[in-house]
């Protein structure tokens, strides 16, 4: 056993022995991820966030909104946008090889993407990306032990990668923003699970691990929710979300 403590967050990687793990089925409480690039200064969004807080009350998913920083030349600054959303996007494109980086688009699974306005578009995706590379296939459980969450994280299935990243997002459930220039101008627009930071707790190298978080590393300004993610990566490419699950807040 490894351990290592950095922030608040303490990380414990455990060896078993072949055949000693058992791998979870694709969890049906959190059958997939919905990441949402979405902006202040998009006129085709607002149907998209209206539909993102739909989908966040659907069993099975986690909706995320990530406000997206290009549109901002065009007379609004996204008042949530971050350039490490717009990073992230463009990651997802290099990773699919299709270049395709627009607003409103929905990820999902690290996977595939669609129009985020379009529900029977998500739904085909999600069809596509449900198990694809070991997506939402590695088992995560939680706990509270000693002041303390908890995280087990499972080793990869056959066909997942066995490189990745366990994050914790931070999450704004709601915010209602008045829209005072550009193409939404005079809008008022409620955003759902606003993505206002991402904080990796550490590696993961396809075995059972074990992370320990303080109940600091769990907060961040302007947010009031977190959802627990393992991701897989390489390099600057991203790959299929393997688990995630809801934390404190939802």
């Amino acid at each position: 056993m490894r351990k290592s403590r950095r922030g608040g967050v303490f990380l414990a990687i455990f060896l078993l022995a072949p055949g000693a793990m058992s791998v979870a089925p694709r969890a049906e409480e959190h059958a997939r991820v919905i990441e949402l690039f979405t902006s202040q200064g998009c006129s085709s969004c607002p149907p998209a966030d209206k539909l993102a807080a739909r989908l966040a009350r659907e069993p099975g998913t986690i909706m995320l909104s990530l406000p997206v920083d290009y549109w901002d030349y065009i007379g609004w600054k996204d008042t949530f946008a971050s350039p490490a959303f717009t990073a992230r996007q463009k990651a997802y494109a290099l990773s699919r090889g299709d270049g395709n980086v627009y607003t409103p688009q929905a990820v999902i699974d690290g996977l595939r993407h669609a129009v985020g306005s379009d529900p029977i578009e998500i739904d085909d995706a999600s069809r596509l990306a449900a198990g694809e590379m070991g997506a939402m296939s590695v088992s995560l459980k939680t706990r509270r032990e000693n002041g303390r969450l908890v995280v087990d994280v499972g080793g990869a299935p056959e066909g997942a990668a066995k490189w990745g990243a366990f994050w914790v997002v931070h999450v704004a459930r709601e915010r209602t923003v008045t829209i005072g220039r550009g193409e939404n101008a005079g809008h008022t627009v409620t955003y759902t699970n606003v993505v206002r930071g991402m904080d990796k707790v550490g590696n993961w190298a396809g075995i059972p691990t074990r992370y320990e978080i303080d109940d600091a590393g769990l907060k961040h300004d302007d947010s009031d929710a977190y959802v627990l993610m393992l991701q897989a990566n390489a390099g600057p490419k991203l790959g299929a979300i393997l688990a995630a699950a809801k934390g404190e807040g939802f």
